[in-house]
């Protein structure tokens, strides 16, 4: 459960427009976000992280989502529908393809809706020219990524690769360890999303089956209670209505004019999206407890530093490492973009040595973090997995030793 923050910048920011008490969809109660995620009493519940979506959704004052199955997010999609037939929503569909599928979630919020839709591997490649035109468009549509393999021979399994390709789309990357992360995130990214100084699409991640069909204890909120409605006019851009035509995001057709006006108009234009990013900050770190990473034993000379479900394993390797005298700390990336620059620089400051363990074979987690830290040789990249293989947490140990100069003994001659 997220924790409240305390000083400045600690609350979610409402449009005027929200008059908390309201009924919302099936006559629920709408709350004020704040009280909603922070004070709201919770009950405990036993769920897949398919089952958290669409708990989150139905709490969510949706307007609308747009469906296409690909595994592993199709069983989610298929509850949405379900919370559709009981209400809870005001439109959703089947789309003819993932492409057509953001498309359609774009023509939605253009005209003012609050949209949510899932993905996962392939389809996420196959729809990634709309996530930078979301971004660009200033839509803050949300889209759960499910991360599975996007190699060839076909993988379903999990993988995070897809991640690396979302990250310069201009959207907003958080990446959920756990389900209660995923429930909570889904939550308060339409928040964070829909600040008139962020107003960005959000990639929530996690990894496909490992979340998504795997049951857990989360704590949830009672079923009275859902966020406010979206207020479209809080939009940075106009969104679409009788008085402005449909799709229109500029005042003259510049393109037509002046090459030299379109490229800067167009440069600039990419700079304010990932500034919009960068303001998401404080809004982030409301949702996130007020971080946006997690910490434990940072005293120690070895990190481990990751995201995801590589964080789960983590925490076993580290427990395994302790039993032979071997201490190390932890690092839990919750927000890929914004990234944690500052807070993994003040994280690692007393590092010797970091490892960081991924879910994909390009290792782009290393790379951000090495991009982001001094001395960066303390960085070790790995272990790695890929294609959908697990990784034991006796994987890490190894790695962590191997790193560390210590002899180890190979898996595959333990019996």
């Amino acid at each position: 459960m997220n924790k409240k923050v305390d000083g400045q910048n600690s609350r979610i920011l409402l449009s005027e427009k929200v008059k908390v008490g309201s009924k919302g969809p099936v006559n629920l109660t709408v709350a004020d976000p704040n009280e909603m995620f922070f004070e709201a009493k919770r009950k405990p519940a036993f769920l897949t992280g398919s089952e958290v979506i669409k708990e989150a959704i139905r709490r969510a004052n949706l307007d609308m989502s747009v469906a296409y199955p690909i595994t592993p997010q199709s069983e989610a999609a298929a509850l949405i529908g379900e919370l559709f037939s009981e209400g809870y929503l005001k439109e959703y569909f089947r789309g003819e393809s993932e492409f057509a599928v953001m498309g359609q979630c774009a023509g939605a919020a253009f005209g003012g809706a609050r949209v949510f839709t899932t993905t996962a591997g392939p389809g996420t490649l196959r729809a990634m020219e709309n996530f930078p035109m979301w971004a660009g468009s200033r839509l803050p549509i949300q889209v759960c990524v499910t991360c599975r393999g996007i190699n060839s021979p076909l993988s379903i399994q999990p993988d995070t690769l897809e991640l690396y390709y979302m990250l310069e789309t201009g959207a907003l990357v958080w990446h959920a360890e756990t389900a209660q992360d995923l429930y909570d995130w889904i939550l308060g990214g339409f928040m964070v999303a829909e600040q008139p100084d962020v107003h960005l699409p959000l990639a929530l991640a996690c990894d496909g089956f490992f979340v998504t069909h795997t049951k857990d204890n989360v704590m949830i909120q009672e079923d009275e209670i859902c966020l406010p409605e979206y207020d479209p006019y809080r939009s940075p851009v106009p969104c679409m209505d009788m008085e402005v035509p449909p799709i229109r995001m500029m005042r003259d057709p510049f393109v037509m004019k002046s090459n030299y006006i379109s490229y800067m108009t167009h440069a600039s234009w990419q700079q304010e999206v990932r500034a919009a990013i960068d303001r998401s900050r404080k809004h982030t770190k409301v949702i996130m407890g007020g971080s946006l990473i997690e910490t434990e034993n940072l005293d120690r000379e070895i990190l481990l530093v990751s995201s995801g479900t590589a964080v789960s394993q983590g925490r076993e390797a580290i427990r395994l490492l302790e039993e032979e005298g071997i201490k190390v700390g932890l690092v839990k990336i919750k927000s890929l973009r914004p990234f944690p620059f500052e807070e993994l620089r003040e994280a690692t400051a007393n590092a010797k040595t970091i490892f960081v363990p991924e879910f994909n074979v390009a290792g782009w987690l290393a790379r951000e973090i090495k991009a982001c830290i001094p001395d960066n040789q303390r960085v070790i990249a790995g272990p790695h997995v890929a294609g959908g293989m697990t990784m034991p947490s006796e994987v890490i140990v190894m790695e962590i030793k191997k790193g560390l100069g210590m002899k180890v003994e190979a898996l595959s001659g333990r019996g």
